[in-house]
């Protein structure tokens, strides 16, 4: 059997880079972001990407090194929030950014790796999100039709796996890591631990090994913190 274990980043991504490909990009906010294979996609130089990902990460972080490198031609993305340069770039007409409704973003990758083309949503009837798109009656109610997402590319960032690619998320790094690893034609991981078969327990396996096909072992990893809330202490 081929391992599916690589040394770095850079060799998990040799010969998957190419310029104007789509990329599927895991993390809500700087929870679960693939870093290490995000740095390695910055500095392979390839440019024109679309980027569908939750959001950006924030300035400097994620995949907001990317953008500050101009190598993001357009965003498929539900969030803004606080990366300026992320808002800069799109106001000044520089980013192309296809603005998509969370959940919606989350089911069109999980369509598109479920082999399913569309399906209707009621979800932005009635708003710019349904400009340009097909609508349907339900029952009397009114759909718009939404594309399956299939990237060229899913990156990942799970906390273990085996090294047949069975993954294991922690917490919120869940939400979109498992739909993301779905719909790529290729998903290459990173993971803060690599365990061997049999080790992880079968019922706490959140993505099967079929659906990756290249991992590395990340640690050690620093945990940024989006929004840090302080306040003195009583009597200090």
């Amino acid at each position: 059997m081929t391992t599916k274990i690589y040394p770095d980043a850079v060799a998990a991504l040799d010969g998957l880079l190419r310029d104007d490909m789509l990329i599927a990009s895991g993390g809500f906010g700087l929870c679960g972001v693939p870093d290490r294979l995000i740095d390695a996609i910055a500095a392979s130089g390839v440019k024109g990407l679309t980027v569908a990902s939750n959001n950006a990460g924030i300035d400097g972080v994620g995949l907001g090194k990317l953008l500050i490198s101009r190598q993001i031609r357009k965003m498929v993305a539900s969030y803004v929030g606080e990366n300026k340069e992320f808002a800069r770039q799109y106001l000044d007409g520089e980013l192309e950014v296809e603005f998509t409704p969370q959940g919606t973003l989350a089911e069109r990758m999980r369509a598109g790796g479920a082999g399913i083309p569309g399906f209707y949503t009621k979800t932005g009837v009635g708003t710019l999100v349904a400009e340009g798109k097909e609508a349907k009656t339900f029952d009397g109610e009114e759909y718009i039709l939404e594309r399956g997402i299939v990237a060229d590319l899913a990156i990942v960032k799970a906390w273990k796996a085996d090294t047949t690619g069975n993954l294991v998320f922690r917490k919120t790094a869940r939400n979109f890591n498992v739909p993301v690893a779905t719909c790529g034609k290729v998903c290459v991981v990173e993971v803060e631990e690599i365990v061997e078969p049999g080790s992880l327990d079968p019922d706490g396996i959140h993505l099967p090994g079929v659906y990756v096909h290249r991992i590395i072992c990340g640690a050690p990893y620093d945990k940024p913190i989006e929004f840090r809330t302080t306040r003195k202490r009583e009597n200090a």
